[in-house]
């Protein structure tokens, strides 16, 4: 059974999941501009994500995930990715199924979104 992570959670640790694949390291400021927030309100989520052990920081602002953080976030990369890519193969326009995807990634649960994938194959 998985810890309780609430979506705005889940969409910090999918940005800090993506940035880590492009910049060399995370700070807050690159979240900040990645998801159009203030550095204030980033700052904020980060002290819960450590609270929480999803995240760890260093001295210097570096922002990594932890085991936990990495594995929700690779689970909701992987839905948001899936869910896109269904939605557009049936005739949605990108922008579209990215937003929908995004919404979705968060409230389907595990046996709707694995019964989503079997008849998607």
């Amino acid at each position: 059974m998985r810890t309780f992570v609430n979506e705005s959670s889940e969409d910090y640790l999918e940005t800090i999941l993506i940035l880590s694949k492009r910049l060399p390291v995370v700070r807050a400021v690159d979240i900040a501009n990645e998801m159009g927030f203030k550095k204030s309100s980033v700052s904020v989520a980060m002290k819960n994500l450590r609270e929480r052990n999803h995240i760890t920081t260093t001295e210097a602002g570096f922002i990594y995930l932890t085991e936990d953080g990495q594995a929700i976030a690779e689970r909701v990369l992987e839905r948001h990715e899936f869910l896109t890519n269904w939605l557009t193969s049936m005739g949605v326009p990108d922008d579209i199924a990215t937003e929908d995807a995004c919404k979705l990634e968060h409230v389907l649960s595990s046996e709707s979104y694995d019964a989503i994938k079997r008849i998607a194959k």
